[in-house]
């Protein structure tokens, strides 16, 4: 069944990266049985996807895998390539919106109507392995409040990624130089949904601000499991001008409004020391 949902901000969200989908478990003589969410579940998965027919009930069904008592959530929003009538086959429950709303404002909304305690995060277009995303899980079960992905971006190389340098500059304005580049930008992630209410479900429409209030309210971010989500993506490649991802410029202004945040909090040096300088000599 699917919940047409109206919202009123809309933005555009950081796209996934496309890897080939795993094949479905398919029964002799017939097509494999739809999903069964649980009625109370514990954890809750969430997909943001716009037009991935190929892969999401793969998506779907290991998602499913993650937990005993899990129900997953497709927020199918702008899909014209029957994505949303494949998940609703699949047996997910279906959050539908006819427009684009972007990956981050899905993920938003996803969590805004969950039931579980735990909210695993991924996407549509990447079979990720029910083993893998039940460590992030496992992690926030052990006492995380966040669960992050240890994918943190190439660095060895001459010319780092500018999406990469923010993370890790985010991090390091946050003092948590430990987590290098990891960020709630990449997926698969979670969280508590105590967590998601401290950080507010709105803000996790702009991942780096979501990071950046969790860290500035005391939450533990911890490391849980290293999936790889940098290759590149020919059909993201394909919309690329001038040799440029256009998503570039907003997944790093939101890494500046994350930042701009930070300093409205805490000040202009976001409470760094400014030692040794004795600026009051100064006539």
């Amino acid at each position: 069944m699917a919940y047409l949902v109206k919202v009123k901000r809309t933005r555009k969200g950081a796209a996934p990266f496309r890897r080939k989908p795993a094949a479905l478990e398919i029964p002799a003589g017939g097509r494999p049985l739809p999903i069964q969410n649980a009625d109370q579940p514990k954890v809750s998965v969430i997909i943001p996807v716009m037009n991935e027919r190929r892969s999401i009930q793969a998506v779907i069904r290991a998602a499913r895998s993650v937990h005993p008592e899990a129900e997953v959530i497709v927020v199918s929003n702008g899909s014209t390539d029957g994505t949303r009538q494949l998940a609703e086959a699949a047996g997910a429950r279906v959050l539908f919106f006819p427009e684009p709303l972007g990956h981050d404002v899905g993920r938003s909304i996803g969590a805004h109507h969950a039931k579980g305690e735990i909210l695993v995060f991924t996407d549509g277009d990447i079979v990720i392995p029910g083993s893998r995303l039940r460590t992030f899980v496992t992690a926030v079960e052990n006492g995380a409040d966040i669960a992050l992905n240890t994918y943190s971006g190439a660095v060895d190389q001459m010319q780092v990624h500018s999406v990469v340098l923010a993370k890790y500059a985010l991090n390091a304005v946050l003092a948590k130089p430990e987590l290098k580049g990891m960020s709630l930008t990449a997926i698969p992630h979670a969280m508590s949904r105590e967590a998601a209410k401290r950080i507010g479900f709105e803000h996790l429409a702009v991942p780096p601000l979501a990071q950046a209030i969790a860290a500035a309210s005391g939450l533990k971010l911890v490391p849980a499991c290293y999936v790889e989500v940098g290759s590149a993506n020919p059909k993201r490649r394909r919309r690329w001008k001038n040799g440029r991802d256009p998503l570039e410029g907003l997944i790093l202004g939101d890494h500046l409004e994350a930042i701009g945040w930070l300093l409205e909090r805490n000040g202009p040096r976001g409470q760094f020391p400014d030692t040794p300088k004795r600026r009051d000599v100064i006539r």
